[in-house]
């Protein structure tokens, strides 16, 4: 294997993605991530917060709080930019020429993750930059050390990204994590690693520890915990002088060990993947012998005289029903490949919901919003569907020419609906019966917001990952008892619903389902 086809090779795959309207969107969010890390002296929000503290802007903490960001922030939005390189490559055709050269299943992959890590890396220099302008902007320090901004993320931020390119080219050589589930499995291992492994996986404890020490020294309190992460706080924190991360020797093998011992995940696929070969990746069946056998020349009848020409030329377009056949047409395509025991987990939770008791206990309302919560989760990788199939599918083209394209989209809003009620129809039965009005509103709000999420989501981006993505990540905050990201009802207070009105839930789903519409009507118009 050559460097230099391997360098090529990623080269080429950096400039193609670089080009994506994905690569410019995550790499604004990463511009607008710096400006958060380093807020103005009297604002209400932190992003590290040291017990009420921060560091003096300086070319040191800025460079150290904007790689920390940086890297929770690349190894979430960033995984999703670079993790259809492969499965591009088979789309487009690419992978099959691939297939004929000489370049071996190592090659390839590590090609992949190059070209995976270079995107990453470009998009963690452009936060190193913003982190020099916004100190010089902010004014605290004028005194500009290039070394103290850039080596934070070489030391914090590099590995989590070497980790992210290697973590993509895996998760899309393994069959069951090449897509949905794969979307899904990754935000949960992210959050797992932002709440639980953040300080051996970014080294949040060793520049915890060397800003213990300088608040020490200047006879500061002693700080137990530092906060990672976008919270509001109710006064400005007070600065102290850092003078920043002197790592010792041990720190930085663990680091070069940490980005060596993930970097071989991008390698190991090697043992199975089959580099687009059709003979590695599919059965060799051999035909079955055809027999030949001569037809006897048929005359076709003449068409006026055809049983079927006169059937047809009695047809008359029925416009009546169009909507409930278009509406059937909708929902038998979106639940298509589902299994039974797909649809038997629905009816076991549902079941549950309705053997709860209507009245009683307040842990019966929570276990009652437990299950609603359940399932108005399970179906996500079935609603990531809606706005997705026709370019899925190849048959935009096709329906282009259909002559109400409103019609087409509200049927597939309306398929998705169906689905949301028939999958929650057992918690609304429930609150149903205990004539719970107020839990009744907030169910069907839900209901109608879910399939406008989806739909709206997927006309805009055309892939199923972006409402995979965004879905669960809202779903998870209200969970998580965020009552102003309630759009199910969970969130109780004193046996009410705390989130958002069902009417404004309601009109936000109705503004989503244009949004939809009109890009619709645009596309058809603009083809």
């Amino acid at each position: 294997m050559r460097v230099r086809v391997l360098a090529a090779l990623a080269a080429a795959d950096f400039r193609e993605r670089s080009r994506r309207p994905a690569y410019l969107v995550t790499l604004a969010a990463a511009v607008a991530l710096g400006y958060l890390a380093l807020p103005p002296a009297d604002s209400h929000w932190a992003i590290m917060d040291a017990g009420g503290y921060r560091g003096l802007y300086t070319s040191a903490y800025a460079g150290t709080v904007t790689a920390l960001a940086g890297a929770l922030w690349l190894m979430f939005g960033g995984f999703y930019v670079v993790r259809s390189a492969i499965a591009r490559d088979q789309e487009t055709g690419v992978g099959q020429v691939l297939a004929a050269t000489p370049l071996s299943r190592l090659g390839y992959l590590l090609g992949k993750f190059c070209s995976n890590l270079a995107v990453l890396a470009s998009m963690a220099g452009v936060l190193a930059v913003t982190a020099l302008v916004l100190q010089l902007v902010r004014g605290e320090s004028m005194s500009v050390d290039p070394v103290a901004i850039g080596l934070p993320f070489v030391l914090l931020t590099l590995p989590v990204l070497v980790l992210t390119a290697a973590a993509a080219v895996l998760f899309e050589t393994l069959p069951v994590l090449r897509g949905g589930v794969g979307n899904i499995a990754w935000l949960f291992l992210w959050m797992i690693s932002a709440l639980a492994g953040e300080g051996a996986l970014l080294g949040l404890d060793s520049v915890a520890a060397s800003m213990r020490v300088a608040m020490t020294a200047q006879h500061l309190p002693r700080v137990a915990e530092f906060s990672l992460g976008f919270t509001g706080i109710d006064h400005p924190l007070r600065a102290f002088r850092w003078a920043g991360l002197h790592p010792s020797g041990g720190f930085v093998a663990a680091r070069l060990v940490l980005m060596a011992v993930t970097a071989c995940l991008a390698g190991l696929p090697a043992a199975w993947f089959g580099r687009f070969d059709p003979a590695r990746t599919r059965p060799r069946r051999r035909p079955a012998p055809v027999a030949l056998v001569p037809v006897p020349e048929v005359q076709a009848p003449r068409p006026a005289r055809s049983l079927a020409y006169r059937a047809l030329s009695r047809v008359r377009p029925v416009r009546r029903l169009a909507f409930r056949r278009l509406l059937a047409g909708e929902v038998r395509i979106l639940v298509q490949g589902t299994s039974r025991w797909w649809w038997l987990v629905v009816a076991a939770l549902d079941a549950a919901s309705l053997a709860i008791p209507a009245t009683g206990a307040r842990s019966a309302g929570a276990i009652a919003a437990v299950l609603l919560s359940a399932l108005w989760i399970w179906p996500v990788l079935i609603w990531s569907r809606l706005g997705t199939q026709r370019r899925e599918h190849g048959v935009v083209t096709l329906l282009g020419a259909y002559p109400g394209g409103h019609r087409q989209v509200a049927a597939e809003w309306a398929a998705g609906l169906v689905l949301t009620a028939a999958v929650g129809v057992g918690p609304l039965l429930r609150m149903a019966i205990a004539a719970d009005a107020q839990g009744v509103a907030a169910w069907l709000a839900g209901a109608l917001f879910i399939p406008s999420l989806a739909l709206a989501l997927g006309t805009v981006s055309r892939t199923h990952r972006m409402f995979q993505v965004c879905y669960v990540a809202l779903w998870y905050t209200a969970v998580n008892q965020v009552a102003a990201a309630d759009y199910m009802g969970t969130v109780l207070v004193d046996g009410r619903p705390a989130g958002p009105s069902p009417l404004l839930i309601a009109g936000v789903s109705l503004a989503m389902l244009t949004v939809a519409l009109v890009i619709r009507a645009v596309r058809h118009a603009t083809r």
